[in-house]
């Protein structure tokens, strides 16, 4: 058997599979080590993962462990490796980055262009093996266009600062009839003072941001809010996706107009495809696959070394 991983800062979505293809689908918080130590990453999977694993592997030995994760730098993926090893001693434990996951689980091993639109986002040229470059996500603070925490985070921004809720353009200018800072308020149960405290002095800002965007996806049929997540997705196109195309530098080899679609991971890209897809077109690019998660194609890539399965 083996044991593929699935982390955002949000979620970790993991999946054993048995050589017969048998497979069962375990969700735990987030691990990410830019923001956890190993032992509380440790402590994330001995509480929450073993648990819910424990009575399916009786059928087997569990073999391999892939655990493809945002915040897997090369620097970093280390903490996360002595986390699984520690907890899954006779396994051999490989971690990766999010977006190599993504990569492999969106291509394969053909080469293109891969995309994460979760919590956070990324992308990457991949080779059809490895990541041969990326523009650079630069997390939720200075980066991370098209992830559900800067939608959170310009959604709430806009809101304080009144600017969803301004008078419309025109002759006669007007309000709108809803206002939206209200409504949000009323539905989240909560005030510019409690925003203020979770993102400023309480752990993982960057997830209470993304919870929030959920108010977006509630509220899409306002032209407002349709026009504030269209703008999200060309912010992420404009300066991260045409870099591809027209690459900054000799080292990065231009893709040019022939090239195969872009492809996207993420419950952003997923649940908000019609729009994605509406930006993507106006900005010339062109779209591919879509897929909430990576798990299926990662349990293709990986179905190659799965050992028979023994009792």
């Amino acid at each position: 058997m083996i044991l593929i991983a699935d982390s955002g800062s949000t979620k970790v979505h993991w999946c054993l599979v048995t050589a017969s293809g048998q497979y069962s689908d375990v969700f735990t918080d987030g691990i990410n080590p830019l923001f956890q130590t190993s032992d509380a990453m440790r402590n994330s999977i001995c509480n929450q993962l073993l648990p819910k694993i424990a009575p399916l592997l009786w059928a087997g030995t569990l073999t391999h462990v892939f655990f493809y994760g945002a915040g897997c730098t090369p620097e970093k993926k280390q903490y996360v490796q002595k986390a699984l090893e520690s907890v899954f001693k006779k396994a051999e434990v490989s971690v990766e980055s999010d977006m190599l996951g993504a990569a492999r689980g969106l291509l394969g091993h053909n080469p293109g262009v891969a995309c994460i639109l979760g919590t956070g986002s990324g992308s990457c040229f991949y080779d059809g093996e490895k990541i041969d470059w990326c523009v650079p996500s630069l997390g939720y603070i200075l980066g991370d266009e098209g992830s559900a925490a800067v939608l959170g985070k310009r959604l709430v921004s806009d809101l304080l600062k009144n600017q969803l809720d301004g008078p419309t353009t025109g002759s006669v200018p007007q309000r709108p009839t809803t206002n939206l800072k209200e409504l949000f308020f009323e539905e989240y149960n909560t005030s510019m003072a409690d925003i203020i405290e979770k993102v400023y002095r309480q752990p993982f800002p960057n997830r209470f941001l993304a919870k929030l965007s959920k108010f977006c996806a509630d509220h899409i049929d306002d032209p407002r809010i349709h026009n504030l997540v269209y703008d999200h997705f060309v912010q992420f196109i404009r300066r991260n996706l045409v870099q591809y195309f027209t690459p900054t530098t000799k080292r990065q080899p231009s893709l040019g107009p022939t090239t195969s679609a872009v492809g996207f991971v993420g419950s952003i890209a997923y649940y908000y495809k019609p729009i994605l897809e509406e930006a993507m077109k106006a900005e010339g690019i062109p779209l591919g696959t879509i897929l909430q998660d990576p798990i299926e194609g990662l349990k293709e890539y990986h179905k190659d070394v799965i050992l028979p399965t023994t009792e």
